[in-house]
């Protein structure tokens, strides 16, 4: 008997973090059975992506949980502004206002065009998400979760992939590996899977060594005496940070870059304290929870996704300097693509072809995403403290002003940025349909809903008030809208395993502007709400244009 049959797993995932999770849910919920080992022995307990996109947030509702992502991290109530000051305690040079938690559920009704969503963007720490994620992950009975284990190696055959666990018995076996492990990923490694892109890229900031401390303090919104603020940077020519609020109580992250005379392994907790209060302009009460050291400039991609039955998702597949938080909303997107793709193969008789899809798809987008989180990463980090910036004097104030200019302009262009959210496209793909309209330009501050298959299924709020996304099915959806006046009938929707067929009215579509988002009677959605084809007639073969 095959290993393929002899499989205690389906799938196995090295890696427990958010790309890891999301992966495990997407499989999960599919009834497959799926094997997630993590080193570590519980979520990680140090903040490190604090910015989920609207995108993900999209998938979050998809999976039922969104509420419980938008109820952690920071009060309902408190705002999300990015402000820049010259230090903490002392000018504040631009504040770019962005909704609360409560503020982002009533806003997203009201908003069209670029910002035409689900979901607003959510600002928690990546610590809170897991947990959520994780919980989620548990409930699925086919899905076993194995935090405190370490994948040590494993070997590849023709219809599987043997696995070495430690602490570990017997070799576990699965059809299928995916490398969810993080930027030093052993799975990329074992692989021989090199980079392409650029690395140890030089900076004012945000291109040199990091150093990181989560920690908290009581009395610091008092010390800074301004109004609070999801994310703080400083701008200065002596000390440049930037720090995020955790729970908007008292807990904070701050990452500051080292000069050059600075050796990391030389700078102890009190070094780090005294760096804070460097870049604060006054002291504070405070408590080192935990600390961390991390290297900015990153644009790399790795050669390839995939050898043989081992993928490569999230950190090991892609790195970024976190400007624009990039980096862990790309990884969710491979997981969401990779997940459906494995499911149809592993239950719905998917081609195995299928799978030469995700590096195609997922690899353009990466490279895509590392290069404006480069560009953001130049504009911040190539933009030098003039000197005389912190003067009490006229002219101090004069580069104060004009530096808060720059500032608000950068903030603009890094946080409103719903070109990159929604605009990543899979054209060129072998299961996205060609079309015979262009897609819009690819921008990062607009984004144009287009059903052109290949990008995002554009979204819209229905006459009842449920969103369009959430009347779409969990597998493909064929939505059909009817037309305004009776034509011969279409022939009969093919019985489809995993297809839902959403025919809307006409009154319904018009009151919606559906007639001008999906301009033709049929379009197919997939899993990941992908437009895959559209037509005004059925085709014969709706399963060869699922699965190619």
């Amino acid at each position: 008997m095959g290993l393929a049959h002899e499989a205690a797993f389906e799938v196995a995932i090295a890696g427990g973090g958010p790309v890891g999770l999301m992966l495990a849910i997407e499989l999960g919920r599919r009834g497959v059975r799926t094997l997630l080992v993590n080193e570590r022995p519980d979520t990680s307990p140090h903040p490190q992506a604090n910015a989920t996109q609207a995108r993900t947030m999209e998938h979050y509702r998809r999976l039922g949980f969104a509420d419980r992502i938008r109820a952690t991290g920071l009060p309902p109530d408190y705002p999300t502004d990015i402000c820049y000051f010259t230090r903490y305690a002392r000018h504040e040079l631009a504040r770019f206002a962005l909704p609360s938690s409560r503020d982002a559920r009533v806003l997203v009704r009201n908003l069209g065009g670029s910002w035409s969503a689900a979901e607003l963007p959510h600002r928690g720490s990546q610590m809170f998400i897991e947990r959520v994620l994780r919980d989620e992950a548990a409930k699925l009975p086919s899905v076993s979760l194995r935090y405190g284990c370490r994948l040590a190696g494993f070997e590849q055959a023709e219809d599987g992939v043997t696995l070495q666990l430690d602490p570990g018995g017997e070799p576990v076996r699965a059809q299928w590996l995916v490398g969810c492990d993080g930027a030093r990923s052993g799975v990329r490694r074992a692989l021989g899977i090199g980079w392409t892109g650029e690395t140890g890229i030089r900076r004012d900031f945000m291109g040199g060594r990091m150093m990181a401390m989560h920690f908290r303090s009581p009395d610091l919104y008092a010390v800074i005496g301004r109004p609070p603020a999801w994310m703080y940077w400083t701008f200065n020519a002596g000390r440049r940070s930037f720090m995020a609020a955790i729970d908007g109580v008292d807990a904070f992250v701050f990452h500051t870059q080292l000069r050059s005379d600075e050796d990391p392994e030389a700078i102890d907790d009190e070094a780090l304290k005294a760096m804070f209060f460097e870049t604060l302009g006054a002291r504070c009460e405070l408590s080192l929870l935990s600390r961390s050291s991390w290297l900015a400039g990153h644009a790399l991609v790795a050669e390839r996704l995939r050898e043989g039955r081992v993928f490569l998702a999230g950190d090991a597949a892609h790195l970024f300097t976190p400007t624009g938080g990039l980096g862990y909303n790309t990884g969710v997107e491979d997981a969401v693509n990779l997940g459906w793709k494995l499911a149809a193969v592993l239950r719905e008789g998917a081609p195995a072809s299928l799978l030469d899809s995700y590096e195609a798809e997922r690899r353009p987008a990466a490279i895509r995403n590392t290069g404006h989180a480069r560009g953001f990463a130049d504009s911040i980090g190539l933009l030098v403290p003039p000197e005389g910036l912190e003067d009490e004097t006229s002219e101090g104030e004069a580069l104060r002003r004009q530096a808060g200019e720059r500032l608000l302009a950068h903030a603009k262009a890094e946080f409103d940025i719903p070109g990159i959210t929604f605009g990543t496209r899979c054209d060129g793909s072998p299961i996205v349909a060609r079309d015979d309209e262009a897609p819009p330009p690819d921008r990062a501050d607009l984004y144009q809903p287009t059903s052109i298959p290949g990008g995002r299924a554009p979204h819209a709020w229905l006459p009842d008030g449920g969103s369009l996304f959430d009347r779409l099915g969990f597998g493909f959806t064929l939505l059909e809208l009817a037309p305004d006046e009776p034509v011969g009938d279409a022939p009969p929707v093919q019985d489809i395993a995993g297809l839902t067929h959403l025919r809307i009215v006409a009154a319904e579509a018009r009151a919606a502007g559906l007639r001008d988002l999906y301009p033709r009677r049929f379009t197919l959605i997939r899993p990941d709400q992908v437009v895959a084809w559209r037509g005004e007639r059925l085709p014969g073969d709706l399963r060869r244009l699922m699965f190619g």
